[in-house]
């Protein structure tokens, strides 16, 4: 029998990856303008407490996770219910990402290659490492991450040498009045990652120090929040507000403005992987984890409440992930 655990080293980068995902793809708080940024930062305030509103209902029930927590809460019935359709989110959110990546893989560096392809091979991909469990997830997580924060401070300072950042395009600060300012961030950017991470409420419950985990899971909420302020700067003041609203992929685009001394330029190809990959490799990996929980909870699959993740368990868990797999590669379509 295997246990599944998470170190505090593993939740930090599942949150920092999980918060950032697709957010580094599409870029968040544009709509604000020159504000963008100033919206990401107000908005991870407001975030820090949404998500310590989830830590709390954990801690209330240290040893449960969410569908076991609606179970305690509501009746049985009722808690099939609503974990179905957190079931149903989850794997709408997941096949949303699954989408946009492949777009945006098929646009950058494989516009020749089918997104079906593109779409299927992820899939199977992140399977895979599903299958080994969430501690596999966690550590390629712990492996990985380090290498997006390197390449985000690179690029910055690779903007800087090409002259790409110019400060007057986050110029004037509140501008337009704290009306739009305040309607660009209710309530898609506080939702969006923050209100997401009602899904760690079934990670929480797998950290080896969970009484510990509090001041890691929090920092690791700021982290992020500074980070995706200090990316949208960078696509602010670098493309500004009018071309990275209109932009399909703005991290992208900021990205290609990239040319110092003609040696390092076109940095297309290691933006997609170092951090589209890796970012968005984590949150789909914890959407589609917390998916097949949701579907297994709700159709009496296997016994949920094996606290002890036999590779018994991960077994069965692999046939609910196939049937996702292949709906996803058809969604992709």
């Amino acid at each position: 029998m295997l246990t599944e655990k998470v170190s505090l080293t593993q939740l930090f980068t599942l949150i920092l990856g999980f918060n950032l995902g697709s957010s580094l793809v599409f870029g968040i708080g544009l709509e604000a303008r020159e504000d963008s940024w100033l919206v990401i930062l107000f908005s991870t305030f407001i975030g820090v407490i949404i998500a310590y509103l989830y830590y709390h209902m954990i801690m209330l029930q240290p040893n449960k996770n969410l569908y076991q927590i609606l179970e305690f809460c509501f009746n049985r019935p009722v808690a099939i219910i609503i974990g179905f359709i957190y079931a149903v989110y989850f794997f709408y959110i997941a096949a949303r990402i699954v989408r946009d990546f492949s777009v945006l893989t098929s646009a950058a560096i494989l516009p020749l290659t089918p997104i079906e392809f593109i779409a299927l091979t992820f899939t199977l991909l992140l399977g895979y490492i599903l299958y080994l469990g969430i501690e596999v997830l966690g550590r390629t997580t712990e492996v990985l991450t380090p290498y997006s924060i390197v390449f985000l401070l690179l690029l910055t300072i690779f903007l800087y040498g090409s002259r790409s950042l110019n400060l007057e395009n986050i110029q004037p600060v509140l501008g337009r009045g704290i009306g739009p300012f305040v309607k660009s961030m209710f309530p898609y950017e506080v939702a969006r990652p923050y209100g997401e991470m009602i899904v760690f409420m079934c990670i929480l419950p797998l950290v080896g120090n969970i009484h510990k985990s509090r001041i890691i899971y929090l920092f690791s909420i700021i982290f992020s929040g500074l980070f995706l302020t200090l990316t949208s700067l960078l696509i602010t003041a670098s493309l500004g507000s009018r071309i990275a609203l209109r932009a399909n992929f703005p991290l992208l685009s900021a990205t290609r403005l990239v040319s110092n001394g003609e040696i390092i330029e076109r940095m297309d190809v290691i933006t997609v992987f170092m951090i589209m990959l890796l970012s968005v490799g984590k949150k789909l990996g914890v959407y589609i984890r917390r998916t097949k929980r949701a579907g297994a909870f709700t159709f009496f699959i296997f016994n949920y409440f094996d606290k002890n993740g036999s590779q018994t368990t991960r077994d069965r868990e692999v046939k609910i992930w196939i049937s996702f797999a292949w709906r996803k590669n058809n969604y992709a379509k």
